[in-house]
């Protein structure tokens, strides 16, 4: 586990036991751009299968941000799920919290961190992430597309898996 203290009081924490993943689903589902409708169910499986970050308050230990890493732990990650509370922001948690992801994945040798954002650039390239180089390198497969089935003239038959 990872933990870190800033200067006014407020303590970051890898530990899975001290998020509130009723909160966290709660930011998401209903002012996360990205995440709009996401159910609980999709929350608590894609933050056990991930590295979370929470950013608790000085005063009362609630939390008041979350981020999410997936990764390899070795060579990349991907940094999303990034919220702070609207009521706590403007301290620059956001950008502390991106900073103190990238110095915990460097403790593992992880050189290469993604993540998307349409209007938080500002706070990332605070903790300095900087935009793709050549985006036009990069490729995304999007499932909500029909799935590819070897018979790709008849799509409106969805995909079936035999046991």
């Amino acid at each position: 586990m990872f933990t870190l203290t800033r200067d006014d009081g407020y303590l970051l924490s890898t530990d899975p036991e001290r998020l509130d993943l009723e909160r966290v689903h709660r930011w998401l589902a209903t002012d996360a751009y990205w995440a709009l409708g996401r159910d609980r169910a999709t929350v608590e499986r894609a933050f056990a299968g991930s590295i979370g970050f929470g950013v608790y308050r000085p005063d009362d230990r609630r939390q008041v941000a979350v981020a999410r890493v997936v990764t390899d732990r070795a060579t990349f990650a991907w940094l999303c799920d990034v919220y702070v509370d609207p009521a706590e922001r403007g301290r620059r948690l956001g950008t502390w919290l991106a900073g103190a992801v990238r110095d915990h994945l460097a403790e593992f040798g992880v050189r290469r961190i993604l993540l998307a954002t349409n209007d938080a650039h500002e706070v990332y390239a605070r903790a300095g992430f900087t935009p793709l180089p050549d985006a036009s390198l990069w490729m995304q497969l999007d499932q909500r597309v029909t799935p590819l089935t070897g018979n790709e003239s008849n799509t409106s038959t969805p995909l079936t898996v035999e046991a």
